[in-house]
């Protein structure tokens, strides 16, 4: 009943949560509650013991955070909270975050990267996040481990003000029905809409392209909105336009041009092309590996009437 009470939201959303994966770590017969909230319920409710000798205890924290790999003196500068919480707080985080399926070797970096997560409430802080990702965004339950392993600030970042924001705009854009956002794209998430997503869909917009078409693109390509359109869009932007005399119209048919390195592999081939006066449609141009385009060229040089 304690447990219940104390995780109403969690478990009493809209949409039953799912049974856990399978896992080696993990015993398949074991429910949601049981996996994660007992332990957490666990060390909440131990009887908090108190000894003379701090240092010791310290020393115990440090050797617990050399287990995770995690630096000790980073961890301390960027949490000072972590000085005086006790040693079952940085073990509430960890079961909690190992009853999701996310590994030791795993986790160390994550807490490595967050040390303010050594301290936080896990019933408080990131259960929340779980319900969010399982009811609101629909992620299925074995891919929550895969969101945070591949955004871990995702277990920082705010609800109310950021992540479900950044949700309903992105729903809006088109990030719905069989383009929703998966646990390849919940990173777009952490996003602030004002400052990072609106502003690269009104450059794209500034081009000539239509919302409906700024939409297409970006759901076909999602790297667009983690570009920057000072350092990343506005340069290749410039490059095909000018140097490539290239036709916006073709950045529409091909978005994935942006996510290209327009040092190491647009100019160097582009120049190429100009070198033997050749010319390529950008797919053709820019997805196929090194090989393959040098290949390419061969067969292009060998149709030419010279080259019979």
């Amino acid at each position: 009943m304690a447990i219940i009470e104390l995780y109403p939201k969690f478990f009493f959303s809209q949409n039953p949560i799912p049974k856990p994966f399978i896992s080696p770590n993990f015993n398949p017969k074991n429910t949601l509650s049981h996996q994660i909230l007992k332990p957490i319920a666990q060390f909440s409710h131990q009887p908090i013991t108190t000894t003379p000798n701090r240092g010791i205890i310290f020393r115990e924290k440090v050797l617990y955070l050399l287990k995770l790999k995690v630096n000790p003196e980073k961890a301390f500068k960027l949490n000072p909270t972590l000085r005086t919480c006790p040693l079952r707080t940085l073990k509430s985080v960890e079961q909690c975050l190992s009853s999701i399926g996310i590994h030791r070797s795993e986790m160390g970096r994550i807490l490595d990267m967050l040390p303010s997560l050594l301290t936080c409430e896990p019933h408080n802080d990131i259960y929340p996040l779980l319900d969010f990702l399982l009811n609101e965004v629909n992620i299925p339950y074995h891919d929550v481990q895969k969101s945070i392993l591949r955004c871990p600030r995702l277990l920082v970042s705010c609800i109310e003000t950021r992540l479900r924001p950044a949700l309903y705009f992105l729903r809006e854009l088109g990030f719905v029905g069989p383009h929703s956002l998966t646990c390849q794209t919940t990173l777009l998430l952490v996003s602030s809409v004002e400052d990072t997503l609106l502003p690269k869909v009104e450059f794209l917009m500034g081009l000539g392209f239509t919302r409906v078409e700024v939409s297409n693109m970006i759901v076909r390509s999602p790297g667009l909105l983690t570009l920057s359109v000072n350092n990343n869009l506005i340069p290749k932007v410039d490059f095909f336009l000018n140097e490539m005399n290239g036709d916006v119209a073709e950045l529409k048919r091909f978005p994935q041009y942006f996510s290209f390195s327009l040092e190491k592999r647009i100019k160097p081939r582009h120049a190429e092309l100009v070198r033997l006066g050749l010319s390529l449609p950008l797919q053709e141009m820019l997805r196929v590996s090194d090989g393959a385009f040098d290949s390419m060229l061969f067969e292009l040089r060998l149709r030419e009437p010279e080259g019979i």
